[in-house]
């Protein structure tokens, strides 16, 4: 089953979620990676060890999404989901999309109540976070971004409607690792890159052609789940 409702493989069409959506992704952990970078000792940035240490970081991150999208898959085989449910949530996902590209244009942030839900959780694990810093070893930045992965974000739950969707365990995990490593060009990119990208991404202009495509991705997206589109 496609849960994207898009005429795309759904891993593919995943990835590209993860690519349109890298604006947002710098902008909420954009400060986080850049943090990172700069906390590791002046006398150990050198490129080589700055890039493991960012492909650990995205790596625990990944990881983590790929259990969300397991567990949240694995949920969806334990409640008989109707065609009509299933619908439901590829909608849901497309309307999320929207309402997460006005977020990043900064044209309207109602959805930070969304991304609230996640926030008992995030209390939780956040100290577990800051125990683990500073972070000069490998090992250290895959157990950082493990937890870091659970940071509440309105884009990663609008993926997880997907999965629940798939009801499959497997290829819900699939799925959120897809759209792990669509995100993942945008996050090193601001890790290796921090004060060159820093002013261009916030310039309003950047955000709002990311945010207009995000918006003709979802578009696209509720095309394809019309009756009269699945006609044709």
């Amino acid at each position: 089953m496609d849960p994207t409702g898009l005429d795309l493989p759904p891993l593919a069409a995943a990835f590209v979620f993860g690519l349109l959506g890298g604006a947002h992704c710098i902008g909420m952990c954009g400060g986080i990676m850049s943090a990172l970078t700069f906390a590791v000792p002046p006398s150990m940035r050198s490129p080589a060890r700055l890039t493991g240490l960012l492909l650990g970081y995205n790596l625990g991150r990944i990881i983590s999404y790929m259990v969300a999208g397991a567990l949240v898959a694995g949920l969806g085989t334990l409640v008989a989901l109707t065609p009509e449910a299933r619908l439901a949530l590829q909608v849901l996902a497309a309307v999320m999309l929207i309402l997460m590209a006005l977020y990043i244009a900064d044209w309207w942030k109602g959805l930070l109540r969304v991304e609230a839900v996640g926030r008992r959780l995030w209390k939780h694990l956040e100290p577990l976070g800051r125990r683990l810093m500073p972070v000069v070893k490998v090992p250290q930045a895959v157990a950082l971004g493990a937890v870091w992965g659970w940071l509440p974000c309105g884009l990663v739950y609008s993926m997880l409607a997907w999965s629940l969707a798939i009801a499959d365990p497997w290829y819900g995990a699939a799925l959120m690792g897809a759209f792990g490593l669509g995100t993942l060009p945008a996050l090193l990119a601001t890790g290796l890159a921090a004060r060159q990208l820093g002013a261009l991404i916030r310039h309003r202009a950047t955000r709002s052609v990311a945010a207009l495509s995000i918006i003709a991705f979802a578009l696209w997206q509720l095309w394809t789940l019309l009756p009269v589109s699945a006609g044709h």
